[in-house]
């Protein structure tokens, strides 16, 4: 089979042992005779795939025990939704937008009450997170949102802000098990999976148990966080397969050493893509140094008229879904924890060669 370099935003390149494995179980799960597809999830043999994805996932972010974690449908976008249904209960929230996920987060909660814009990078063209200190934080807020890795404009926060108590609710879609976190400095984390985590179709919440009863009485019971915890996410058929690859990646992780081990592959990876685009006259990224993302990695040719030969030629080189989102334009190479660096180089390779015939 060819070597090929995902650099897809996502759904994204999954480790490969991860697919042969599943591979292998796909018709027999461990002699039961099913695939994983067609078991009930509410049968010993599902319930043991569900119990041990969850007891790796805590173990992975070492996630504290006043913590419920869930595992739902719909994606971070439905989430947007489901936050201010189980948070704002008539109150306000504030949000920070730092690209385009957080603008389109903010759009979602508009509908469930007063949302609040007090920090906004979009007039500098979403280049970096405006600074802690002109946030204007509401004390009466339920709640402080924000991505943490903006996937389209290529911005990470670095440092967690001081929100004076109020409980942060964080987008971690695009870098959670990229690098370590401490869990207990967020109120509410939540992540589809189909980053560094697995298929798409799940998404992954972290919610301190002490915010479970703040929910609006209207909201529906697939939505309703407490309820799920207290079915173990269960409320309806939860996306079984996809939370059977995301247990198999949790262990491939764990073998990795874990996420403190692949955080320095993660810094490795980025660091030498950013710093051929630096040391470069012929391509560019615009974000500022303290910003970027070690995840998603934008970058422009100077003289954009070449943009389809740059593609065609990676494509053909087997670097494929470099085009940037449709939102920005541009070229995007995104390297989660599964990319090797082997794939980066590959890609700087081809961007050197394609420099110099440019």
């Amino acid at each position: 089979m060819k070597q090929i370099y995902n650099f897809s935003a996502g759904p994204a390149v999954l480790p490969k042992s991860v697919l042969e494995r599943a591979q292998a179980e796909m018709l027999d799960w461990h002699g039961s005779g099913m695939s994983v597809m067609e078991m009930s999830h509410r049968g010993k043999e599902f319930t043991s795939i569900l119990e041990k994805t969850e007891a790796d996932f805590r173990q992975l972010l070492q996630v504290p025990e006043n913590y419920k974690v869930l595992f739902l449908q719909g994606g971070a976008i439905a989430e947007n939704a489901m936050i201010p249904l189980n948070l704002l209960n008539g109150k306000s929230a504030d949000y920070v937008v730092t690209g385009a996920w957080s603008k389109r987060s903010v759009e979602d909660a508009k509908a469930f009450g007063d949302i609040r814009v007090i920090a906004s990078g979009e007039a500098e063209g979403f280049t970096q997170v405006p600074d802690f200190n002109t946030w204007q934080l509401h004390p009466d807020a339920a709640y402080v949102h924000y991505c943490t890795n903006e996937t389209i404009h290529g911005i990470e926060f670095v440092d967690v802000p001081d929100t004076h108590g109020l409980p942060i609710v964080a987008d971690m879609s695009s870098h959670i098990l990229s690098r370590p976190i401490d869990v207990s400095q967020y109120g509410v984390i939540y992540a589809g999976a189909q980053k560094n985590i697995g298929p798409a179709g799940l998404c992954i919440v972290i919610v301190r148990q002490d915010l479970l009863d703040q929910a609006s009485p209207l909201t529906p019971a697939v939505f309703h966080w407490k309820t799920q915890a207290a079915n173990q996410s269960m409320i309806n058929t939860p996306p079984t397969y996809s939370i059977y690859i995301a247990g198999l990646v949790f262990e491939w992780l764990l073998a990795q050493g874990g996420v403190a081990v692949i955080e320095q592959k993660n810094i490795a990876k980025a660091a030498l893509l950013y710093q051929y685009l630096d040391q470069s006259h012929f391509y560019y990224n615009n974000i500022a140094v303290k910003n970027r993302s070690r995840m998603n990695i934008p970058f422009r040719l100077r003289d954009e008229s070449l943009n389809d030969a740059f593609l065609k030629g990676a494509e053909a080189n087997s670097l494929l879904q470099l085009k940037g989102h449709r939102m920005v334009g541009g070229m995007r190479a995104s390297v989660y924890n599964a990319m090797s660096i082997e794939g980066v180089q590959a890609l700087i390779n081809y961007m050197q060669h394609f420099e110099q015939n440019h």
